[in-house]
């Protein structure tokens, strides 16, 4: 990996394009341009998440027995990370290219009906509140309202929550359903990431046959490296590292303003001011040293992967607790240069008060929340994970 001056990961230029169709650093030329209109829409439209999928992002965690260009891990996150310097909202939904490792659950059978036209596939899903379908001879009856469903408005297959049962160890079920089978509720109002399009989805007495149904975190049908790797510590990584480049553009911004931007009352501009500079320099330090803590974790459950290991709980847990503090390092990261801003940043337009509420939005999620460094001390210390769902 390379580092450009501000320390962000670059990729090499022949690494740029997974499928070779456009490189990703045309795509975020054409992403500056529309991360206003996306904000503004409250969702990433179909048309560029097109661009997202020739830019390779849409089949990097897809089966390479159905032509998928399963990425490595940190490869794919640093792609991530990347557009979400640009925009956290586009980063938070092309992290979503990651979730076909969930569909790896799912019967060969319907895979293969999955990738049918090829493996650039958009997957979305509402998880929560799990709702219980009625069970039918082929499947199970849905209807509800389920939240969160972000890239929704582009996405291919939609995927609901179901409780977990004894058949699936009382793990939770997702069932898989097509666009035209859901109605999209857009209710999508927040402070941050505002063009997630993360709305609610509602089904209404919708059969969904027992085959298009998986157990999150499940065995996965498909042999293949990427789905070794865990599950739900990936699908972690993959918002929390959204933070992360959320917080480098904050910081860019921060060293770039600092040299020339005087207040209205005279004082000195905000690079002579001590405790600025301080301050720059222990985000820069936190930011850091954050992200190298996350991509060494990930490395060594990767490199237990390949040589045909099961990732350990250990590994496990060290990946949720990177994850977790790079998220919180992240939004205190913005937080702090927003602090010693001056003035500036109250107003409503300011580039840190988009980026305060993009890289809060991570730190909150329930998969990077407070409890995770819980969870992830227990294991640390050789006792159960005290939450559900840590593995």
């Amino acid at each position: 990996m390379l580092r450009n001056e501000s320390g962000a990961l670059t990729l090499p230029a022949t690494q740029e394009s997974v499928s070779g169709a456009v490189p990703l650093e045309e795509v975020l030329r054409e992403l500056v341009d529309r991360r206003s209109e996306f904000r503004a829409l409250r969702y990433v439209p179909k048309d560029f998440v097109a661009r997202l999928k020739q830019a390779g992002l849409y089949r990097a965690a897809a089966p390479a027995r159905f032509g998928g260009e399963p990425q490595p891990p940190a490869e794919f996150l640093t792609r991530i990370e990347r557009i979400s310097e640009v925009d956290g909202s586009t980063g938070w939904v092309a992290s979503f290219g990651s979730a076909l490792i969930y569909l790896a659950a799912l019967p060969i059978e319907t895979q293969e009906k999955i990738y049918a036209d090829g493996p650039d596939v958009a997957f979305a899903g509402a998880l929560f509140p799990p709702q219980r379908g009625a069970e039918t001879e082929r499947g199970y009856r849905l209807s509800g309202r389920w939240k969160f469903a972000s890239g929704c408005m582009g996405a291919d297959l939609l995927g609901v929550g179901m409780p977990g049962d004894e058949a699936s160890g009382g793990k939770p079920r997702t069932a898989v359903l097509r666009p035209e089978q859901v109605e999209i509720v857009q209710d999508w109002d927040v402070v941050g990431m505002q063009g997630t399009g993360s709305f609610d989805l509602v089904v209404d007495g919708v059969e969904v046959p027992r085959e298009w149904t998986f157990v999150r975190g499940g065995e996965p049908t498909v042999d293949e490296p990427l789905y070794r790797y865990p599950t739900i510590a990936y699908a972690a990584q993959v918002l929390a590292v959204v933070g992360a480049g959320v917080a480098r553009a904050a910081l860019d911004h921060a060293r770039e303003v600092g040299g020339g931007y005087k207040g209205v009352t005279g004082a000195p501009k905000l690079a002579d001011r001590a405790y600025y500079r301080t301050e720059v320099a222990q985000a820069e330090a936190a930011l850091r040293s954050a992200r190298a803590y996350f991509y060494e974790s990930t490395g060594q459950a990767w490199d237990t992967v390949l040589i045909g290991d099961p990732v350990t709980d250990e590994q496990n847990a060290e990946l949720r607790l990177a994850s977790a503090h790079l998220a919180k390092t992240a939004s205190d990261v913005v937080a702090q240069l927003v602090e010693v801003s001056g003035t500036a940043p109250i107003t409503t337009t300011h580039p840190l008060q988009r980026l305060l509420g993009d890289a809060l939005v991570p730190k909150q999620h329930a998969f990077l929340g407070p409890a995770i460094y819980d969870a992830a001390g227990a294991v640390l210390m050789g006792l159960p994970a005290t939450t559900p769902g840590f593995r």
